[in-house]
Parts: C-alpha cells; sequence; structure tokens
C-alpha cells in the first residue's frame, strides 16, 4: 500500500510540475543595461560592546571607533523603464589611520536598488587582524541620493561575528558611467 501511495505522489508531482496551457504563454521582453558606479568611500566603525574584538582592540591601543577608507567597485543590472537595479559590490578598505596602523578588509555585498534610491544587501566580510583572518556576514541599508549625475551613497552597516559585532556609516561619491 505504501508503495502505490508513493507511486500516486510522484505521478501527481510529475503533472503538477510540467507546464500546463495556462503556463505556456509568451513572458515579456525584458531589457536590462548595465553600467558601474565605481567610486571612494569613507566613514567610520564602532565595534559594540565589550567583546572579544573590543579587548583585542584595546590591547593593540585601538579604541571602538576607527576610520575607514577604501574603494567601492560596483556591478549593477538595470531593467530597461521601471523597476529595482540588481547590484554586486566589492568594497576593499583600509581602516585604523588614526590609530598608527592599518586593519585591511574587504566586503562583497549583493543588493537591489530601487528607483527611489534606497537600497539593501548582505554578503561576507573578511578583516585581517593580529589573530589571522575573521570573517562577518554584512547586512547594509542605505540610500543613494543623485546631485547632477553624481550619486553620493549613504549607508548604514551591521557585521555580526561571534567574536564581535561593528555598526559603519559610509559614504562616497560615484559618477555614472555606462558599461560598453
Amino acid at each position: 500500500m505504501k508503495r502505490f501511495t508513493l507511486l500516486c505522489a510522484l505521478i501527481a508531482l510529475a503533472g503538477w510540475a510540467t507546464p500546463t496551457s495556462a503556463q505556456s504563454y509568451d513572458l515579456p521582453q525584458i531589457n536590462f543595461s548595465r553600467r558601474s558606479l565605481d567610486g571612494p568611500r569613507l566613514g567610520a566603525t564602532y565595534v559594540l560592546g565589550q567583546s572579544t574584538l573590543t579587548k583585542e582592540l584595546r590591547d593593540r591601543r585601538i579604541g571602538s571607533l576607527i576610520s575607514q577608507f577604501g574603494w567601492h567597485f560596483e556591478y549593477q543590472v538595470v531593467p530597461d523603464g521601471e523597476g529595482p537595479s540588481f547590484v554586486i559590490e566589492g568594497i576593499p578598505l583600509v581602516g585604523g589611520v588614526e590609530y598608527g596602523t592599518l586593519i585591511p578588509s574587504g566586503t562583497l555585498a549583493m543588493g537591489i536598488r530601487f528607483p527611489s534610491g534606497w537600497e539593501f544587501g548582505m554578503g561576507p566580510n573578511t578583516v585581517i587582524t593580529d589573530q589571522g583572518v575573521k570573517t562577518a556576514l554584512v547586512l547594509a541599508v542605505g540610500k543613494s541620493i543623485n546631485y547632477g549625475g553624481v550619486s553620493i551613497p549613504l549607508n548604514l552597516v551591521l557585521a555580526t561575528n561571534p567574536d564581535g559585532n561593528r555598526l559603519s556609516f559610509m559614504f562616497g561619491y560615484a559618477i555614472f558611467k555606462p558599461e560598453k
């Protein structure tokens, strides 16, 4: 009886998974364009709470508030007409210059930017410390303001890690360059 029930379930699933006449219509063609919004980024990161990361920084005579300087590489796919843009970003940064040290980090974020300029994304982050490479999950939300062909992004970023969470405010600019 169990085999008969399983066979009936598989036949039903196979019938459900095949296209029906109601699904066979042609979908409208959507055209996409690509553009690049690379540019400088700067900001500040605050290490939250009394975490392992806070103690490691204190041992190196680094405070909980750290400067950030870097570059933002962005690849964007934009549908012609209305709709959100699909964004992939790579952001290498160097922090801690005010403490006489360099703390390199990198983030790969994937997300969506709406026509209003609001955006959100997430992805992996790595930071190189004296204790080795640390990873984190980055969650970002922000707004890009367009001013005369220049995009001015304002982003709030949370990096989560068991050793300590970090909250960053980042900004910069980018001049619109269409992809060739």
